[in-house]
C-alpha cells in the first residue's frame, strides 16, 4: 500500500534558492525518498489559495514550514486554520513542520509566540521522551537543523511531549494517533541550512551566525524523522 500525503506548502522559497531547491513541497518529496515506506505527494500551495478538491482523499496532511507567523494575521493563514480545524474534526491525520508546528498547537488549543530565546539556527539536539510504537528506527536522542526565531509555549490539554531541549521545550509532539508536529527540519540539508544562515546573516547577529554555521558540522536525522511521520499516518490506518 502507498500513502497518499497532501503536502499543504506554506511559503515560496526565495529567489537565489528556487533554482536549486524548487519548493518545501519537493523538498518534502526527497526527503520521503529516502526512507522505506512507500507514499505518493500532491503539493497544494495554500499561500496562494490552492487546496484539495472536495472529493480528494488523503491519509495525512502535512504542513510545512513558512516565513510567516503562525500567529499572524494574514486572510491566507485564516483559511489554513478554517482548513485544518474542519480536517481534524473530520479525524485526518495531521502533520506540521516548524511553521505547521506552531499553527497546529495555537488552533487546537496551545500558544505560539515569538521566543525570548532569539533564533535557533543550524543542527541543535533534542531529548526524547520513551519511545511509541511508530518511532522506528529507535533512536537515544535527535538532532535536527532549524530555523526558527518562534516556539509554541504551551501545547494543546491533549498533546504529548516527545522532544525537547532547554532552549526548546517543545519540540515535538503528537496528540493520539492523530497529529505529529516537529519545531525541526527535516527536510532541510546542510546546503540550504548554510544558504538561510548566510541570507540572515546581519539580522542574527555575529555570535549565533557563527555557531549555527559552527554547529553544521554534525549530522542530522531528518529521514528517521521522516520515517517516523510515515509510520505514524500508516499505524491504525
Amino acid at each position: 500500500m502507498s500513502l497518499r500525503i497532501c503536502i499543504l506548502e506554506t511559503d515560496v522559497l526565495r529567489p537565489e534558492l528556487v533554482d536549486q531547491y524548487q519548493g518545501y513541497g519537493q523538498m518534502f518529496e526527497r526527503l520521503f525518498s529516502r526512507q522505506p515506506i512507500a507514499a505518493q505527494f500532491s503539493i497544494y500551495n495554500v499561500m496562494h489559495g490552492v487546496y484539495p478538491a472536495d472529493d480528494e482523499h488523503f491519509d495525512a496532511y502535512l504542513v510545512t514550514g513558512s516565513k510567516a507567523d503562525s500567529f499572524g494575521s494574514e486572510p491566507w493563514i485564516q483559511t489554513l486554520k478554517t482548513y485544518l480545524l474542519q480536517r481534524f474534526e473530520l479525524g485526518d491525520k495531521l502533520l506540521g513542520i516548524c511553521f505547521g508546528h506552531q499553527l497546529l498547537a495555537l488552533l487546537l488549543g496551545g500558544k505560539s509566540e515569538r521566543a525570548t530565546q532569539g533564533w535557533g539556527v543550524g543542527t541543535h539536539r533534542y531529548t526524547l521522551a520513551p519511545a511509541a510504537p511508530w518511532m522506528t528506527p529507535a533512536i537515544n536522542d535527535l538532532t535536527l537543523l532549524i530555523s526558527h526565531q518562534d516556539q509554541v509555549t504551551a501545547l494543546p490539554d491533549n498533546a504529548t511531549v516527545i522532544a525537547s531541549s532547554e532552549f526548546c521545550p517543545f519540540a515535538a509532539y503528537h496528540i493520539n494517533h492523530q497529529v505529529l508536529c516537529f519545531q525541526g527540519h527535516p527536510e532541510f540539508i546542510h546546503d540550504y541550512s548554510r544558504a538561510l544562515l548566510e541570507i540572515r546573516q546581519q539580522a542574527l547577529g555575529e555570535v549565533i551566525y557563527t555557531n549555527g554555521v559552527a554547529s553544521l558540522e554534525h549530522e542530522h536525522q531528518g529521514v528517521t524523522v521522516a520515517e517516523w511521520m510515515m509510520r505514524f499516518v500508516a499505524h491504525r490506518l
